[in-house]
């Protein structure tokens, strides 16, 4: 059975458009408006399935009638997609790592081989570094802020020896201390920045195990995370500095 709209409000009058529609008991809206049909203004809208539409609404109506508290909605997104984020961005993404310990890391070759050796022989030429030198090499730009502690965990030390890798395929890694990360009030969160306007923020259990990635676009909250990506980056220094 088709759900009963609920009108909200219109740009033009009662029977005007654009106009404004809830679907009750949702939070969810749907909006009225011309279509827009321009190929080359369909082409700069990302992401626009075939089953997906796109309509031009004054920005009156949202002002007027759209919802006035902030309700944040968690919007988890799969490893796979998140992955693919790093193929896709335009320009750049940036990392805060924020943690003591990853237990991922913990479960590889070059891991044991820095328990036993103080280094590791870091392979230049597998997946992850040819698919980072690669889009490196198209200009995009790949930087990381590492917090560290006084002294450093094992876990940062071997992040420390890993940035030869990153730095080797085309990251910029820099670190800061975590009494200054708490001076500068830096979120305790590990985070992904993509191109100044989208933020992958990375879940762990109480285990350090990665659990799922939340994908943020609100423009308000994005804003949050790139107040403290300038903070970290103007006070960092290069990891081969630590």
């Amino acid at each position: 059975m088709a759900r009963r709209l609920q009108r909200v409000g219109s740009s033009s009058g009662n029977d005007g458009c654009p106009t404004l529609y809830q679907l009750p008991g949702t939070d969810a809206y749907v909006v009225q408006g011309d279509r827009v049909t321009d190929p080359a203004e369909l082409q700069q809208l990302d992401n626009l399935t075939k089953e997906e539409g796109a309509v031009v609404v004054p920005r009156a109506l949202l002002a007027n009638f759209g919802p006035r508290e902030p309700v944040h909605q968690p919007v988890p997104i799969s490893f796979d997609e998140f992955t693919s984020m790093f193929t896709t961005l335009k320009h750049s993404a940036w990392r805060l790592e924020t943690r003591r310990r990853y237990a991922s890391d913990e479960q590889t070759d070059t891991y044991a081989q820095f328990l036993t050796d103080g280094r590791v022989d870091w392979d230049l030429d597998d997946p992850w570094c040819r698919g980072r030198r690669e889009q490196a090499a198209l200009g995009k730009r790949f930087e990381r802020v590492r917090i560290l502690d006084e002294p450093p965990t094992v876990g940062q030390r071997y992040l420390l020896d890993n940035a030869r890798r990153n730095t080797a395929v085309g990251e910029d890694i820099r670190i800061l201390s975590r009494a200054k990360a708490e001076e500068l009030r830096l979120p305790e969160e590990d985070f992904w920045v993509f191109d100044a306007r989208v933020v992958g923020l990375l879940h762990f259990d109480d285990a350090d195990e990665i659990t799922g990635v939340e994908l943020i676009t609100t423009p308000s909250e994005v804003l949050r995370y790139l107040q403290a990506r300038e903070a970290a980056w103007h006070h960092a220094t290069p990891y081969d500095q630590a």
